[in-house]
């Protein structure tokens, strides 16, 4: 499996140009394992990256030293080890003045979920915690369930991705208990009862893809009707799809504001206005400030 990544100024998969580089994993072989796991220096490069990215992709990041902080979207997390943390697709992250971090990182697509699929509503709660210092078994249990998983991908091609993927169903459910999280239960199809299909609709407008600011859109990925997906998204929240896909475009535009050079005419085209002066009313709206006053605060106060 190898990383593939859309820089700034590059073309994405949209034939856009990259305003935040996108990291893809590519499976090399049609047979291959959409799983990774290694130690930060055996995955590369961008296991460190300092530059603000996303990923097509999930990682769990289990950090057993160093120093530095970990930015996560708009939020900074100073390193206090041992942590394990998680990423889902979409989410914007990056490091910063990060000196002897060490540890390992697992990597996986949506498509490695297919035994255990409720666990991506468990990956995405997880991923909007901070990383807190993990204490005594909490700990011990993280450094078993991770030598379990590094032991069983090195098999290679004798490795079993049922084995893999029940490791990893474990670190998950074991993860969202240590960290106060209600257990996701066993994921129905779709359209068997509203908080599946709100989740899935929540999953998909935070992916920052804005073909997929639409409930017709989403509707349609989830294989449901516009109706069906509107009636379950109120019925799980309270609020209606439309105020949903409103604050995703909003955070997406926070996320171009803070974490790129964009101007502001680019970041509206980014989150699917042509009018400039259409998206300042709407993040204003949104917000309570203005695009050019959020992005100098970002600056003054370092994205946080």
């Amino acid at each position: 499996m190898r990383g593939t990544t859309v820089l700034p100024g590059e073309n994405d998969a949209a034939g856009r140009p990259g305003a935040l580089p996108m990291h893809r994993l590519e499976v090399p072989m049609r047979d291959a394992v959409p799983f990774a796991i290694g130690t930060f220096d055996s995955i590369g490069p961008m296991a460190r990256a300092a530059f603000p990215h996303r990923h097509t992709f999930y990682e769990i990041v289990h950090v057993t030293r160093g120093r530095g902080t970990h930015v996560t979207d708009l939020a900074h997390w100073p390193l206090r080890p041992p942590h394990l943390g998680f990423l889902v697709p979409g989410q914007v992250h990056h490091w910063e003045d990060a000196a002897g971090v060490d540890g390992s990182v697992v990597l996986f697509t949506e498509d490695f979920l297919l035994d255990h699929p409720g666990d991506r509503d468990l990956l995405r709660l997880l991923a909007e915690r901070p990383w807190p210092t993990l204490g005594g078994s909490g700990a011990a249990g993280a450094d078993r369930l991770l030598a379990d998983l590094h032991e069983d991908y090195a098999r290679g091609a004798d490795a079993c991705p049922s084995v893999l993927r029940a490791l990893l169903h474990v670190l998950v459910v074991r993860a969202a208990r240590l960290y106060g999280i209600g257990p996701a239960g066993r994921r129905r199809p779709p359209g068997a009862r509203p908080g599946a299909v709100a989740g899935e609709f929540t999953r998909l407008i935070g992916l920052g893809d804005p073909a997929l600011w639409s409930v017709r859109a989403c509707a349609a990925r989830i294989g449901v009707t516009p109706g069906h997906l509107t009636d379950a998204v109120k019925a799980a929240t309270g609020r209606t799809p439309g105020q949903l896909v409103r604050e995703a475009r909003a955070h997406e535009a926070k996320r171009l504001l803070a974490r790129t050079d964009l101007t502001v005419r680019q970041v509206a085209g980014r989150v699917g206005f042509d009018d400039a002066a259409y998206f300042c009313r709407f993040f204003r709206r949104e917000t309570g400030v203005s695009p050019g006053d959020f992005r100098r605060g970002a600056e003054v106060r370092g994205g946080a």
